[in-house]
């Protein structure tokens, strides 16, 4: 048990926080060969991402705290204390706050459903609107608070230079197309009459605490990450959003016979399928085949049966693969457009 968790440790820290989170980095490093930290990372319930659940909990107890382990974080302090002298001080805090830990394993998610993902979604959504010239029902599966569900509503920036305003506010969404070129839709924003959100467990933008634990996801360093969210919460609280806490598996059916036929349905998920046991994985694609018999659907995806980025179009039970894309940046910094 504890060699499996340290080897998530590690993974973590050399694909997901090198070059990312030199804070990160180090502790995973370090919990990866600490048994002590293992056995309590051991009470996280299967299916979420340990090392993510410890250290956004941890982060989570910080934001309210005075502890000494405050002046190490970039998120928590302008000034923070040299990494090197970071871990005896964390364990500590980790060992002594187990109980609350444990509490935040039972009651929280990982479901950072990071903003700037949107940058390689609001691609597909326009080229979707153009080639049907049909409103766009959006449904997310694991949507956190929502926050990719308002994407025709940002700005964006590619490579610095391909600027699309949709909206008349300071928020843009910037990153690097390291692929082929960009569609000529993105310059005009899609109708989208529904937003529908499902998760086991959304975060309401209108309760403090809970935004605090969105908060609390986005890793030390990303300061632009942090601003960025607190940029869109006015957008995405004019909005009209549906989030409905369960099963998006048992319930995506029902929800999308509730969605006006004229409208076309758009089913997206990024970096969430690696939650879902596989077999549920195999299901979600049987139940949009079975959508598909009624109203065709796209779905555009990531972490299902690999890493790459896919956009599908389904009609009567048929899959259609319409782009394959080369696995994104996590954060979305970066990604690779494929026509």
């Amino acid at each position: 048990m504890l060699a499996k968790l340290s080897k998530q440790f590690r993974t973590f820290a050399k694909n997901e926080c090198e070059n990312s989170s030199p804070l990160y980095e180090h502790l995973a490093n370090k919990i990866a060969r600490d048994d002590e930290l293992l056995k309590v990372a051991a009470f996280i319930p299967q299916g979420q991402p340990v090392p993510n659940l410890l250290l956004a909990s941890v982060q989570y107890l910080l934001s309210s705290s005075e502890d000494d382990l405050v002046h190490f974080y970039p998120s928590l302090t302008t000034t923070p204390k040299t990494i090197n002298e970071v871990y005896p001080i964390f364990k500590a805090f980790v060992l002594s706050h187990s109980d609350q830990l444990k509490t935040l394993f039972q009651e929280k998610l990982v479901q950072t459903n990071e903003i700037c993902r949107c940058s390689y979604l609001y691609p597909m959504m326009t080229e979707i609107y153009e080639r049907h010239k049909k409103p766009l029902a959006f449904i997310e599966i694991g949507a956190s608070a929502g926050l990719q569900l308002g994407m025709d509503q940002y700005n964006y920036c590619y490579n610095k230079q391909l600027h699309i305003n949709n909206s008349n506010n300071d928020f843009i969404l910037s990153s690097e197309n390291q692929g082929q070129p960009l569609p000529t839709s993105i310059s005009i924003a899609p109708v989208v009459c529904n937003r529908v959100g499902i998760d086991l467990n959304p975060i309401d933008i209108h309760n403090e605490e809970e935004l605090q634990w969105l908060q609390a996801l986005i890793w030390p360093e990303h300061q632009e990450r942090r601003l960025l969210l607190n940029q869109a919460l006015p957008i995405l609280k004019e909005l009209d959003l549906q989030l409905i806490k369960g099963d998006a598996i048992k319930l995506i059916k029902d929800i999308s016979r509730e969605i006006n036929e004229e409208a076309m349905l758009v089913v997206y998920h990024t970096h969430v399928a690696n939650q879902i046991p596989m077999e549920l994985r195999h299901e979600l694609i049987e139940q949009l085949k079975e959508i598909s018999i009624e109203r065709p659907l796209y779905h555009c995806y990531n972490n299902l049966f690999d890493m790459q980025l896919h956009q599908d179009f389904i009609d009567l039970g048929e899959i259609d693969s319409i782009r394959t894309m080369e696995r994104p940046d996590g954060h979305a910094r970066w990604f690779k457009w494929s026509n």
